[in-house]
């Protein structure tokens, strides 16, 4: 467990920087109060019920006896129950579904319930440790003494597909509808139950955290607000996925055009269209033009806003006069870039940020663009109708060839479809409705901490942005007094990238929802040589521990003009 004294360090570091305030409010904030377990845990299988559910397991923990990559302190002693619920068989595709989970309950307890929202397509359960988020967390909800719940979401990966297996459970109208937001919804009462029975009393707080796919769960939750949790945490919300989707595959087809070689199957090698030195040139030149605008060149673009006014792909990036000359972009190169940044205007754009020369910006763009990603997203889950499963039982080529081939102009319609069977579109049953507003989420009092990579290559932060702004003129002052994003400058999609992506977002969540103490500023760190999980992009020149301010947007952080400039202390949140 970790002790009310990490929240008030954290509270003190930001006030050292300028950057702590207190809102007043809907409710008094109240803390919640720690116990221990009033049922042992082999009495969850005996004893324990509930409507569907079907307790496959429940096995005692002892203390120490888990280790967590990358996190130095060993588990705590829990219970670690897994079940399934709602199981019934698709009269649609003939397959059998459930929502299978897992929950972790340690013996002393915090007082509170962690929902683990998963992400990608979801289809499998991962150990339910409670993910703080961020890249190379040192602490986890489980050790922080959270009750943790973590899902399928509904549907199991079917291993005998291995390429298109995490998408075919869209063929079943059920499934789509568990993945999109009913696992949520399913799940937290059953959750909430088990805690009232192994703990002898409610959960005090209920938190929902989660990233990508699993930051679009957080949005949907709090736009529907399922489950009444009192504080959301989302990462990357890819809150309008299926559009996100379309805009891979319309970026890859854009990359095709200009790729140099093809793979070994005939399809176009998109890693060959933009080489990671031409993408490093891009950065350099990004840099040049929006590094200083912050108040000092650290190798971060802080003020991403300004940014984006001031960087001209036309002017900044260096035009090469012979092929594929060092340090510059063929001309075609350059303007599909441009165009790749630009967007495809159904959904928004990507920054200009230092970030674009990340690893995982490049996995996601020349990738899993064509990949087992977003185009089995596209043909079984997304578009009605689905795909039969054999469309693209070739493989990898088949797979490649449908998204290359697809028509982003009939998908727009496709995604929003509806018919006989599938009575719900991908836009229903995926995004948050009313997205800005979260209007009986907020009525209750609910904060929602939003934190988004400025360099994410698949969920534009700009998208974010734009949410954000929106939320602000539907709630106008009080806005911020219930949803706040952080910005992370160089991140990639929830980690990586050269960026300070190492940052505890619960612990201000929870001093947020249960003190009153509204996040300012959060102090995040590089993982540089020597971290329990290093970060091999963190630049050679920043100090292996340099800490950053990530400042709730507007606000930028500004180096303060003196002081040490690889400390956060030397930061203040400024418009």
């Amino acid at each position: 467990m970790i002790a009310w004294s990490s929240f008030v360090a954290a509270a003190a570091l930001a006030l050292l920087s300028g950057c702590a305030s207190t809102t007043a409010p809907a409710s008094p904030p109240t803390p919640a109060k720690p116990s221990a377990a009033v049922r042992a845990c082999a009495d969850v299988q005996s004893a324990f019920a509930h409507p569907g559910l079907r307790v496959l397991s429940a096995e005692a923990v002892a203390a120490d006896s888990l280790r967590v990559p990358g996190i130095t302190a060993a588990m705590p002693a829990h219970c670690v129950v897994k079940g399934r619920l709602n199981e019934r068989r698709s009269p649609v595709d003939g397959k059998d579904y459930a929502i299978g989970f897992e929950m972790r309950l340690p013996l002393q307890w915090n007082g509170r319930f962690f929902y683990q929202a998963n992400g990608g397509l979801d289809g499998f359960i991962p150990p339910a440790y409670g993910n703080i988020l961020g890249g190379g967390p040192t602490s986890n909800g489980l050790l922080k003494g959270f009750a943790v719940l973590s899902s399928d979401a509904g549907h199991a990966f079917e291993r005998t597909n291995p390429v298109i297996g995490a998408a075919l459970f869209g063929r079943d109208p059920q499934a789509r509808l568990d993945y999109g937001y009913n696992a949520v919804a399913q799940l937290t009462p059953m959750a909430r139950a088990l805690i009232g029975f192994f703990y002898g009393r409610p959960a005090d707080k209920a938190y929902l955290v989660g990233t990508s796919n699993g930051g679009r769960h957080g949005f949907v939750s709090a736009a529907r607000d399922l489950g009444a949790y009192d504080g959301i945490l989302a990462s990357a919300p890819g809150y309008r996925l299926p559009l996100a989707a379309l805009a891979q595959v319309w970026g890859a087809q854009r990359l095709a055009t200009i790729a140099r070689t093809k793979r070994a199957d005939g399809v176009p090698d998109l890693e060959t269209s933009l080489t990671p030195a031409e993408m490093a040139t891009v950065a350099r030149a990004v840099l040049a033009r929006c590094d200083a605008l912050d108040g000092l060149r650290d190798g971060l673009v802080h003020d991403l806003a300004l940014c984006q006014r001031a960087f001209d792909a036309h002017r900044d990036i260096p035009v090469c006069s012979g092929a594929d000359a060092e340090g510059c972009l063929a001309p075609q190169r350059r303007e599909v870039l441009a165009s790749l940044i630009a967007g495809p205007g159904f959904y928004d754009g990507l920054p200009w940020d230092s970030g674009l020369a990340g690893r995982n910006w490049r996995e996601w763009k020349f990738v899993n663009s064509i990949g087992p990603r977003d185009a089995i997203a596209l043909a079984y889950v997304f578009t009605t109708p689905p795909q039969t499963a054999e469309r693209l039982a070739g493989g990898a080529t088949a797979v490649a060839e449908y998204a290359l081939g697809f028509d982003v102009a009939a998908g727009r319609d496709s995604v929003q479809a509806r018919d006989g069977v599938y009575a719900h579109s991908a836009m229903d049953f995926m995004t948050p409705p009313e997205a800005t507003a979260m209007r009986a989420f907020v009525a209750r009092g609910g904060r929602l901490l939003v934190t988004h990579g400025s360099a994410d290559p698949v969920f534009s932060a700009l998208d974010t942005v734009r949410w954000v702004e929106g939320f602000q003129r539907v709630h106008g002052a009080r806005a911020a007094d219930h949803a706040r994003l952080f910005l992370v400058p160089g991140m990639n999609h929830s980690s990586g990238g050269p960026a300070t992506d190492q940052f505890d977002m619960v612990e201000a969540l929870v001093a947020w929802v249960e003190q009153g103490i509204a996040p300012q500023g959060i102090v995040a760190a590089a993982r540089g040589a020597g971290s329990a999980t290093p970060n091999p992009e963190v630049p050679a020149d920043w100090s292996p521990t340099r800490t950053r301010l990530l400042c709730p947007w507007p606000s930028v952080a500004r180096y303060a003009g003196s002081g040490d400039p690889e400390s956060a202390a030397s930061f203040r949140c400024e418009p």
